[in-house]
């Protein structure tokens, strides 16, 4: 099994090409260039370092959401175009759950939080005992504060990952949460790569025509337009 795997949905991005249980390369990049400009040459250069072509692919992942709208788009993109040219299976990972790949082998609950802005983050938790990795929750949108009251029961148990893990940190110091390694914080295409040959095992991939972004909530855009609406509406 030969999985090749893009993460944009933040600030980093990143390619990696697993095969089997095996990562035989990895480019990760967290610079201000935007996704356009770096994704593409980065797979380019994952396969032919690794003398592999697209047509030895046996699907193609992305971490479709939830993060940026922009970054989430383009990788996205990037794969519905490399996977349409020969139509490779596709792979949808939540971001979140690709995040949680950084604690494997740990002991604990794996808070991985993304800052959503306006006072909130995405969020999902999971738990890890070393190889395992179990899902708890939906990914959801919600308040620190909510957030927090939900943790108080892990306690010391509680291992943070994600861009959202300093943010989160100032309020969950107090419950003896930890922050992953900074080498291990942020999502990356090596996560997301595991956790497809989890979903390809279990026959969840989809055409490169269905795959499509998974957003929480709606682009700012479109919130305020909602919102200028609603207000007109009361009017």
């Amino acid at each position: 099994m030969l999985i090749l795997a893009l993460d944009s949905s933040a600030l980093p991005a990143s390619a990696a090409l697993l095969e089997d249980d095996k990562i035989l390369s990895e480019f990760y990049i967290n610079t201000k260039q935007t996704h356009s400009q770096t994704l593409m040459p980065m797979v380019g250069a994952v396969l032919k370092l690794s003398q592999k072509t697209l047509d030895d692919l046996s699907c193609i992942a992305v971490s479709a959401g939830p993060g940026s709208f922009t970054g989430v788009r383009i990788g996205v993109s990037c794969v519905k175009g490399l996977a349409m040219t020969r139509n490779i299976p596709c792979v949808s990972v939540s971001t979140l759950r690709a995040m949680a790949e950084n604690a494997r082998g740990m002991t604990g609950i794996v808070c991985a939080v993304m800052d959503a802005r306006v006072g909130q983050v995405y969020n999902a938790l999971f738990k890890v005992d070393g190889d395992h990795i179990e899902r708890l929750c939906a990914d959801r949108a919600l308040p620190i504060a909510e957030l927090y009251e939900e943790c108080k029961a892990y306690g010391e148990n509680l291992l943070l990952v994600g861009d959202g893990a300093a943010l989160c940190y100032k309020t969950f110091a107090e419950l003896g949460a930890k922050v992953l390694q900074p080498q291990l914080q942020f999502q990356r295409a090596s996560g997301v790569a595991f956790a497809a040959r989890e979903k390809m095992d279990n026959g969840e991939t989809v055409t490169p025509d269905a795959l499509m972004p998974v957003y929480l909530r709606l682009p700012q855009a479109e919130r305020e337009l909602k919102k200028k609406n609603e207000m007109k509406t009361e009017g």
